[in-house]
C-alpha cells in the first residue's frame, strides 16, 4: 500500500472519477482518492499503469511520489497569499467583468442598429476569456466519453443561452460560475490547510550529541542508542528515555491534555511533546519512522481511505444524478411546447438551461468528505485518533459500551492492603513466597507484591516457575512447592481453605499443598470513571464491565461505578465470548469495547468498534484498535461519541441544505420564476456555504 499526492485535482467529481477508473484496473487491489487532502492511497504493483490511467481520466492531474521530508509547511495561510496564487484567474475575471460592463452599454445603445455586431464581439470575447477553461475541460471529457459532469452542465447551459440570444446572461452565468469556483477552491484549500495544520506536530530537527558536540540534524538521521539534547521551548523529536535533566512537557499535541506533565531521569518521553522548562538529555529508543508521532500522523492521514457509507452513497449518487438532470432538462425543453398551445421553445429551453445550472452536485460531493476529514482532524486535537470515517459513523450508532476493568476504569496502581495468614504461617513468609513466585512477572499485581516485599530476591532459590493461565503461578522456591493465584486454583489443586469469597482483589498462597493465607490487593477508580458511566447512561447507552477479578471484587467496583451488568473471573477467551453474545443480542446498534490495547487485543479486534485507552506509545493499541484514546481518561469515550455525532449532524445538515435549496430552485426554474442569475448564485452559494459549514466540525 502506497500513498501519493495528487497535484491539480480541483474538483470533487474528478476525484470520484479517478477512484472509479482505477478500481477497474485488474492489478489494483485497493484504491482510495481523497479530495479533501489531495491524496491517492493505492495497492498496485504497476504504478506506471495507474499514472497512465489517471492521465486518461484527468490530464491536468499529476501523481507526485511520496516524500520522506519531515519539514512541515507553514501553519498559517493568509487570504492575500491565496489570492496571489490565483493571480492569473483574477486578471481574467477582471477583464471579463470589464467587457461584460461594456457589453451592457452596447446592448442598450446598439442592439437595434446596424452596429449590433460590436455587442456580439464584446460579449463573445468576455465569454471566452472567462469560460475557455470550462469549455476546454468539457470538450476533453466528451472526447473521452465522460460526458456528464459539472463542466458539461455549465457549457451546455451557457451555449444554449447564447443560441437563444441571451448573450448577457450567458456571459454573466459563466463569469459568476468561474468566480464561484475560485472562492470554492480557496475555501477548500483553507479547509485542507486547517486540517493539516492540526496534524503538523512533526518535529523539524534534532540536536544530536556526538563526541561532546551538539549538531542540528533531521530527526530521520538519528538512530536508536544515540543521544539528543532538547532545550526549553523545543519539540522532542524522537521517542526516548531521559538520561539527564528534569522538566515539564506539554503533551497537548498528542493527548489533548492542557496541563503539562512533570518528567525526570529514567522516564520515557515521546516525539511531539514540547519541553517547557529544563534541559533534557535523551537516549533515543526508536527510529523516527517508528516513533509515536509518525504512527499518529500516518494513522490520521490515512483515515480518509476508510470511507463512511454516506460518502460512498454521495459519490454513487452524483454519478447517476447528473445524467438524470440532463435528460430531465431536455424533456423540460421539448415536451411543453409540443403538447401545450401557445408555448414557445425559446422560453422552455431557457427554463431547462436554468435547471441545468442549479443542478450541479458540487456542494454535496465536496462538503461531505470534507466534513468527515475535519471530524477526524478535530478529534485528533482532543487526543482521539479515529482510523476512518466509517468508524466515526459507527461511533454514532453505539448502543453498548463494554469496559475492561483494570487500567480502563481503575488506575491499575495496585498496592498490598492486607495480609491474612492461616495454618501457622507468618505474614512475612506469605509475602516472601508470593514475591519470589512473581519475581519475573511484569503484571501490575506482581509489581505491587514486589514493592511491598522490598527485600532483594535471591534468584538461585527459585528453581521452577510455571504459569497456569487464568489461575496463577506454580513455583519451586527453596525446595518448597508454592502455588499463588485465585480461588479456582485452590479448588483445582484440592487445597483446603476457609474463605472463598473475599472482598477485593485477592492472591491466595499455598505451600507444599497447605494453605498459607491470602494477600488483599487494592486498586482505585480513575477520577472520571463514575462520571463516564453516568454520561453514557444519559445517552441511553448500555454499559457492561468485564474483569478477570473474582466475583466479590467485581461486585465492589460495579456498585461504586453504577454498572448493573458485569462479568467476573474471565479469561481473555471468555471476554471474546461475551462480546460475541452482545453482538448477537444488540440488533439496532453497535457494540464498542474499551481496553488497554495490549492484553485486550483479541476483544478489541472482535468488537464493532475497538477502543484502546491510554495507548500513548503502545504499538499494539495503534495496530489493533479502530479508535485510539491517547489519555487514560475514560471520559474520552464520551467525547469521541460526541465528536462523531457532531460530525454526522454537520454532514446531514449539508445534505439536507444542498438538496433542499437545489430542489427549490429547480422548481422555480421549471415554472419560469428563477432566472440564470438566481440559479448560478444558488448553485455556487450553496457549495460555498456547505464547505464553510463542513469546516465548523474542526472546532
Amino acid at each position: 500500500m502506497k500513498k501519493y499526492q495528487l497535484k491539480n485535482i480541483d474538483c470533487a467529481s474528478c476525484a470520484a472519477k479517478i477512484e472509479d477508473g482505477l478500481s477497474k484496473i485488474p492489478d489494483v487491489k485497493f484504491v482510495s482518492v481523497n479530495f479533501a487532502n489531495s491524496t491517492l492511497q493505492i495497492d498496485a504493483s504497476d504504478i506506471e499503469e495507474v499514472k497512465q490511467k489517471i492521465k486518461e481520466i484527468e490530464p491536468e492531474v499529476e501523481v507526485v511520489e511520496p516524500t520522506d521530508d519531515p519539514t512541515p509547511p507553514a501553519k498559517r495561510f493568509a487570504i492575500k497569499d491565496e489570492l496571489a496564487e490565483n493571480k492569473n484567474e483574477l486578471i481574467k475575471i477582471f477583464i471579463a467583468l470589464l467587457l461584460l460592463s461594456v457589453g451592457f452599454i452596447f446592448e442598450d445603445e446598439l442592439h437595434n442598429t446596424p452596429y449590433h455586431i460590436a455587442e456580439y464581439l464584446v460579449f463573445i470575447s468576455a465569454y471566452l476569456i472567462s469560460g475557455w477553461g470550462v469549455l476546454r475541460g468539457a470538450a476533453r471529457s466528451i472526447a473521452k466519453g465522460k460526458v456528464f459532469n459539472e463542466l458539461f452542465l455549465m457549457s451546455i447551459a451557457t451555449l444554449g443561452a447564447i443560441a437563444i440570444d441571451e448573450m448577457a446572461e450567458a456571459v454573466a452565468v459563466m463569469l459568476f460560475y468561474v468566480v464561484g469556483e475560485l472562492f470554492q477552491d480557496i475555501a477548500v484549500n483553507r479547509s485542507r490547510k486547517s486540517v493539516k495544520a492540526l496534524l503538523e506536530i512533526r518535529p523539524d530537527y534534532a540536536n544530536i550529541k556526538i563526541n561532546g558536540e551538539v549538531k542540528r540534524v533531521s530527526p530521520m538521521e538519528v538512530h536508536p542508542g544515540q543521544i539528543i539534547v532538547v532545550k526549553p521551548g523545543e519539540k522532542i523529536p524522537l521517542d526516548g528515555n531521559i538520561i539527564e535533566g528534569k522538566s515539564f512537557v506539554d503533551t497537548s499535541t498528542l493527548t489533548g491534555e492542557s496541563v503539562p506533565r512533570a518528567v525526570k531521569e529514567s522516564e520515557t518521553v515521546l516525539a511531539g511533546m514540547i519541553n517547557k522548562s529544563g534541559l533534557l538529555t535523551i537516549e533515543v529508543t526508536k527510529e523516527f519512522g517508528e516513533s509515536s508521532i509518525s504512527k499518529i500522523l500516518e494513522l490520521v492521514e490515512n483515515a480518509s481511505s476508510k470511507k463512511a457509507e454516506t460518502e460512498k452513497f454521495i459519490t454513487t449518487f452524483a454519478r447517476y444524478y447528473t445524467p438524470v438532470v440532463v435528460f430531465g432538462a431536455l424533456l423540460l425543453a421539448v415536451i411543453p411546447p409540443l403538447f401545450f398551445a401557445g408555448q414557445t421553445y425559446t422560453a422552455w429551453i431557457y427554463r431547462a438551461l436554468v435547471v441545468l445550472v442549479i443542478s450541479c452536485p458540487c456542494a454535496l460531493v465536496i462538503s461531505i468528505p470534507l466534513g468527515y476529514f475535519g471530524g477526524i482532524g478535530g478529534a485528533s486535537r482532543k487526543g482521539i485518533l479515529v482510523k476512518g470515517s466509517n468508524y466515526l459513523d459507527a461511533l454514532t450508532k453505539i448502543k453498548t459500551v463494554v469496559f475492561d476493568k483494570t487500567g480502563t476504569l481503575t488506575k491499575g496502581e495496585f498496592k498490598v492492603a492486607e495480609i491474612i495468614s492461616a495454618n501457622g504461617f507468618k505474614e512475612e513468609e506469605i509475602l516472601k513466597y508470593a514475591a519470589y513466585a512473581e519475581a519475573n512477572s511484569s503484571h501490575p499485581i506482581a509489581k505491587s507484591i514486589l514493592d511491598a516485599y522490598k527485600n532483594k530476591i535471591q534468584q538461585n532459590e527459585i528453581t521452577e516457575v510455571k504459569e497456569i493461565p487464568g489461575h496463577g503461578i506454580q513455583a519451586k522456591i527453596d525446595g518448597n512447592e508454592v502455588l499463588i493465584g485465585n480461588d479456582k486454583l485452590l479448588h483445582n489443586e484440592n487445597i483446603k481453605h476457609d474463605k472463598c469469597d473475599v472482598e477485593g482483589t485477592v492472591v491466595h498462597v499455598a505451600v507444599n499443598k497447605k494453605y498459607a493465607g491470602y494477600i488483599v490487593i487494592s486498586d482505585s477508580l480513575k477520577d472520571e470513571a463514575k462520571e463516564t458511566i453516568a454520561e453514557l447512561n444519559k445517552l441511553k447507552i448500555n454499559t457492561v464491565m468485564l474483569t478477570g477479578d473474582n466475583k466479590s471484587a467485581a461486585d465492589v467496583y460495579a456498585k461504586k461505578l453504577g454498572i448493573k451488568e458485569y462479568y467476573s473471573e474471565l479469561l481473555p477467551e471468555n471476554k471474546v465470548q461475551h462480546i460475541e453474545k452482545l453482538l448477537e443480542t444488540t440488533k439496532d446498534g453497535k457494540v464498542a469495547f474499551v481496553g488497554d490495547g495490549i492484553n485486550d487485543a483479541p476483544v478489541i479486534a472482535r468488537a464493532d468498534v475497538g477502543i484502546a485507552m491510554g495507548a500513548l506509545g503502545s504499538d499494539a493499541a495503534v495496530e489493533t484498535a479502530d479508535v485510539v484514546l491517547m489519555t487514560d481518561s475514560p471520559m474520552q469515550v464520551v467525547k469521541s461519541i460526541e465528536v462523531a455525532k457532531r460530525t454526522r449532524t454537520i454532514v446531514w445538515q449539508n445534505i439536507a441544505f444542498a438538496m433542499g435549496v437545489k430542489l427549490f430552485f429547480i422548481l422555480l426554474g421549471a415554472f419560469g420564476i428563477a432566472t440564470m442569475w438566481e440559479a448560478v448564485f444558488g448553485d455556487m452559494g450553496v457549495a460555498i456555504i456547505a464547505i464553510l459549514n463542513a469546516m465548523r466540525v474542526m472546532k
